[in-house]
């Protein structure tokens, strides 16, 4: 009787930047490739205490654990958990891998050339970040040669059929569209954050960007609204821009507090793993993002955004940010688009006058404008998934 074919092992390594940008994207990559691909995955982060933040369950201390079926290592230099390779090598977002990964990579490529019969290297792939950029296409699954006679694949994520893809877990919109239909779901939420106060009519808005004048300009004209707006903050960066209106010093802030200015409500959020960010954004009027994985998961929130671009030297965030806009908006009536992408642009360039009166004007209960925050995820997935599409990739290579 024929054995069970073995299944596949990936490794991926990942260095943390920012935090929670680099790893948020590279956990829910691991977690959906073992989860709907059976694939053994071993995960390499070389910062754990920043993981644990979206992982709680995670141990800062321990050298290997599993969690969600993917097998977590410490990836310290040099490795303290040997590393053993698979079929598939992931260095996600050009970190640079550890030498003695690369000098066992060496060694198998000039044994498999002696012979074919010993074990073949893994298919070595850089996950790039996402971009909308229009030359995305033409890059992605490019080979490069490398000095040690290695080939190293680069995989790009994107919006359109030739690229690689999004992120996505398969039953993702089938959960959201449940949740977001009974109400009590997102009051359930806000008490079990420790978020009080807020009535099933009120507005709220979430808010993960980076330091901005303009987010405070946002803040002040908030303040002044017609209805209670209730903001709700994660401590960090975000709050930074706000210290000129706070009663106290951000670093006494804690989760559960809530500050009331005017008719804006300021509530502290607590940490928490992926699935309760996505409820949050889920049940948010309006999300304010930063980063990939968070501007990816407030599309897929269905839900009107801002997603605050990391800055780059040239202003080169803004290239992005318009390839991006351009790409969303392709479908909303002129007006509609033209003062949607005018508030993004506004608020990335930190134009607070601008910032605010493109809010005003943006009627955030526009009917087209939620239609298409709705039919934009359905679009945007392109039928197939980066998962789905990344394992179809290696079985071509």
């Amino acid at each position: 009787m024929a054995s069970e074919k073995a299944p596949e092992r990936w490794d991926i390594f990942c260095a943390v930047v920012d935090n929670y940008g680099d790893i948020g994207v590279t956990w829910r990559l691991a977690k959906q490739l073992s989860a709907e691909q059976s694939i053994a995955i071993t995960l390499w982060v070389d910062d754990l205490n920043s993981f644990s933040h979206i992982l709680p369950a995670l141990d800062p201390n321990l050298l290997s654990q599993v969690h969600f079926g993917v097998t977590i290592n410490q990836w310290s230099e040099p490795l303290a958990v040997a590393y053993q390779a698979g079929n598939v090598l992931i260095e996600a977002f050009a970190c640079e891998l550890p030498e003695q990964v690369k000098n066992q990579l060496i060694v198998m490529q000039q044994a498999f050339k002696l012979n074919s019969h010993a074990a073949k290297p893994p298919l070595w792939l850089n996950l790039e970040y996402l971009s909308a950029e229009s030359w995305v296409e033409g890059c992605h699954g490019l080979p490069s040669m490398q000095p040690s006679g290695l080939k190293k694949y680069f995989y790009f994520p994107g919006f359109t059929a030739k690229t690689g893809g999004l992120i996505c877990e398969k039953t993702l919109f089938e959960k959201r569209d449940a949740w977001q239909r009974e109400p009590q779901n997102r009051l359930d939420l806000f008490a079990s954050l420790g978020l009080s106060g807020i009535e099933s009519g009120d507005k709220v808005i979430s808010v993960f960007s980076y330091e901005s004048s303009a987010l405070l300009a946002l803040c002040q004209t908030w303040q002044n609204s017609e209805q209670t707006i209730h903001a709700l903050f994660p401590k960090g960066r975000s709050l930074n821009s706000l210290q000129s209106i706070l009663p106290c010093s951000v670093d006494t802030l804690t989760a559960g507090m809530q500050i009331k200015l005017g008719n804006l409500v300021i509530h502290i959020l607590p940490m928490t793993d992926q699935e309760g960010y996505d409820k949050l954004l889920w049940s948010c009027d309006f999300n304010i993002v930063r980063g990939e994985d968070s501007f990816l998961r407030a599309q897929w929130a269905a839900k009107p955004f801002i997603w605050h671009i990391y800055a780059q030297e040239d202003d080169y965030h803004l290239i992005k940010l318009d390839a991006f806009m351009q790409l969303y908006c392709n479908n909303l009536p002129p007006a509609l688009a033209k003062s949607w992408k005018a508030l993004n642009l506004a608020f990335n360039k930190e134009q607070q006058e601008l910032t605010t009166s493109h809010w005003q004007k943006l009627n955030l209960i526009d009917l087209p404008l939620l239609h298409h925050a709705k039919q934009w995820p359905i679009d945007a997935i392109n039928d197939v998934d980066l998962v789905s599409r990344l394992v179809q990739f290696v079985k071509n290579s």
